[in-house]
């Protein structure tokens, strides 16, 4: 638990522009009170720059700064050698952060290299599942059959056709010290998991599943709900790893069927249609029972 102080020491504050229920801007302040006032972030382009540093105001108390779409994780390891070159490293938490596409896709570069010289670097992703910033494209971690404006559903399509890329894998692969996924859907979990990455010499990855309400098409009181339903009903995991080997999952306590978490998001609604749409949900039930007996989450 964290004490009083930490959970006050208003490091991402209130004032910033995003969607209400944005589950972003809610992790954000979640991640903040653990890493508190001794952090210096790099932030890639996105819905995250957007909402929080309009000019001339911000709602972070740190110093921050906006990278390029590409290289938040190249700016936080240059951060991270000027301060061990100036000897000004201990206590400070350098922090690398995107979106989706800015991670697993155009900064992935940028980000294996981070990886590669397993700099003291936490690295978060924001997950949601799409370039939101910039108009609902279709991004690697876009989910398997999911509506978006570069894989628009019709007749000769049921929208993403690429099952999810899955960048903690790809972390894990360059046996960094800590990967870890957690969710918005579950606060206590995220802030331990950043609490553990924030003790760790080395590089950090975690990635945070953040419902989008405009993006997903759904009610914005559904955000916490719908994050919630992806890890019960297995197509979101959360787990920790050290190097390549997961030490531990998060255990799914009741199974729900994906059904009840794709019918509340406008972004699947074609699915529901006829008999083709029920053929393509049982491939993505499919996706989520594998998930289950590959990480043992039942």
């Amino acid at each position: 638990m964290l004490t009083k102080e930490e959970t006050h020491n208003g490091i991402f504050t209130m004032g910033h522009t995003a969607c209400s229920g944005c589950a972003q801007s809610m992790s954000v302040k979640l991640i903040m009170e653990v890493l508190g006032k001794n952090t210096i972030a790099a932030t890639s382009t996105g819905c995250l720059e957007v909402f929080s540093t309009r000019y001339p105001e911000s709602s972070w108390r740190i110093p921050w700064i906006h990278s390029l779409f590409e290289n938040s994780a190249a700016v936080a390891s240059g951060i991270e050698a000027a301060l061990k070159i100036t000897g000004k490293k201990d206590g400070i938490t350098v922090l690398g952060q995107g979106g989706d596409g800015g991670t697993a896709d155009i900064g992935i570069q940028a980000l294996s290299g981070m990886f590669e010289r397993n700099q003291d670097i936490l690295y978060i992703c924001y997950d949601n599942g799409a370039y939101m910033n910039t108009g609902y494209q279709r991004s690697g971690l876009t989910p398997l059959n999911a509506y978006t404006t570069t894989s628009p559903s019709g007749k000769e399509s049921f929208g993403n056709s690429r099952p999810k890329k899955y960048m903690p894998e790809i972390a894990m692969a360059h046996r960094i010290p800590y990967t870890a996924v957690a969710s918005a859907g579950y606060p206590l979990d995220l802030q331990k998991k950043v609490k553990k990455a924030k003790s760790i010499k080395g590089a950090k990855y975690l990635q945070v599943d953040v419902p989008c309400v405009p993006g997903w098409k759904y009610e914005p009181r559904y955000s916490v709900k719908l994050a919630k339903l992806a890890v019960q009903t297995g197509l979101y995991p959360l787990f920790e790893a050290e190097y390549d080997k997961i030490i531990s999952v998060k255990k799914i306590s009741r199974k729900v069927p994906v059904e009840e978490y794709l019918k509340l998001q406008g972004r699947f609604k074609h699915l529901f249609k006829d008999e083709a749409g029920k053929a393509e949900i049982e491939k993505i039930q499919n996706i989520a029972d594998e998930n289950i007996a590959r990480y043992a989450l039942i």
